[in-house]
């Protein structure tokens, strides 16, 4: 093969594995072991040599250093065939030696072109004799990534081998050589490949707007008169009398009425009965309710008290049956502590009444 077709082919390689590569393939910097197997072509006037192209092997071990570079300490072995001159005793040329390599990658994918230099000796045996020689070979190569930890790799080098041939001929003094050595084997990482750390930035928090503070004497939220810095019960029952701390004392039932003369209520005043015990039942407060009839001023105080204690039980049951656990008591006041006139309809409307009264207990 002529040498000027060697450096094309190497330049080829090159330049067509550099259009497939990615370049933004992760760091990895383990130790490896590389064995291959070559084929080597032998050139200039190896005729002088006596012996014909061979094959070879060998087993590099290496070190990724960064993005670019690669270094590794290879072993390697040769037997080309031979002799073709008479002046050559008959049998194989073994060969054995090792070099020093520094392989630059021009990136780092699943396809990694690289160029690559090795300096080191060689000794070669045949009939006895021994003869060592220095040697250099740059090249041009690849890999391709199978998986994390399996690599295919092929390179090809020029060598240059300097050495005085083992039986030269009187008239033929070659000392120097220059051979093709075609290699192609495989990368085994050492242990697992690391992994980088991925950083997630979480975007800013950004802080919530701090609520104007709300003065709290200027609210009210059950409707009581007391301010809510002030009250203790909050909750209260629309319409309940309350004491300065806004606990309710007392809650006339307005609207609540009965029938003629008796203690039995009317529709009317079950359905506002019914909205009273929902509000009773969510009232936090489960104090000893006293239910207290009255009456207006008409007719006997006896016969008014006896009334206005059943219209009391008539409420108290009520509320029980629609379910309020407070303690409760019936009590009848008849036309005692009206708080309106007795002379106007109006007045006694207002005196037939029935309150709840939270005793504190």
């Amino acid at each position: 093969m002529h040498n000027k077709s060697v450096i094309a082919a190497i330049a080829l390689v090159t330049a067509s594995t550099l259009q497939g590569a990615n370049a933004d393939e992760s760091m990895d910097k383990r130790w490896y072991v590389a064995p291959f197997g070559s084929y080597v072509n032998l050139g200039g006037n190896h005729l002088n040599r006596g012996n014909t192209d061979g094959f070879g092997g060998g087993l590099a071990i290496g070190k990724v250093i960064d993005k670019h570079f690669n270094v590794e300490i290879k072993g390697i072995f040769q037997n080309s065939g031979g002799p073709q001159n008479a002046w050559v005793p008959r049998g194989d040329w073994d060969s054995q030696g090792a070099t020093a390599d520094v392989q630059y990658f021009f990136t780092r994918s699943k396809f990694s072109p690289y160029a690559v230099l090795g300096v080191g000796g060689l000794s070669t045996t045949i009939a006895g004799k021994n003869a060592a020689s220095l040697i250099v070979e740059p090249g041009a190569g690849l890999t391709y990534r199978l998986t994390d930890n399996f690599l295919i790799r092929s390179d090809i080098r020029m060598r240059y081998n300097s050495s005085e041939p083992l039986f030269p001929p009187k008239d033929h003094a070659q000392n120097d050589f220059e051979d093709v050595i075609v290699n192609l084997g495989f990368v085994v990482p050492i242990g697992a490949k690391p992994v980088l750390a991925k950083f997630n930035f979480a975007p800013p928090v950004v802080p919530k707007p701090i609520a104007k503070e709300v003065d709290c004497t200027q609210l009210d939220d059950d409707k009581d008169g007391v301010n809510n810095c002030l009250d203790k019960c909050p909750g209260t029952i629309t319409g309940s009398k309350v004491d300065v701390n806004g606990c309710p004392l007392s809650l006339v039932l307005k609207d609540v009425h009965f029938e003629y003369n008796s203690a039995t209520l009317t529709s009317s005043s079950e359905a506002v009965l019914a909205v009273v015990a929902t509000s009773l039942m969510d009232y936090p407060e489960k104090n000893t309710i006293e239910v207290h009839g009255y009456c207006s001023s008409e007719g006997s105080a006896a016969y008014n008290l006896k009334l206005s204690k059943r219209r009391a039980q008539s409420v108290l049951d009520f509320l029980q049956m629609k379910g309020i656990n407070n303690p409760m008591i019936a009590r009848g006041y008849g036309k005692e502590r009206p708080i309106a006139d007795n002379r106007t309809e109006e007045g006694r409307a207002m005196n037939r009444r029935v309150e709840l009264v939270w005793t504190g207990k």
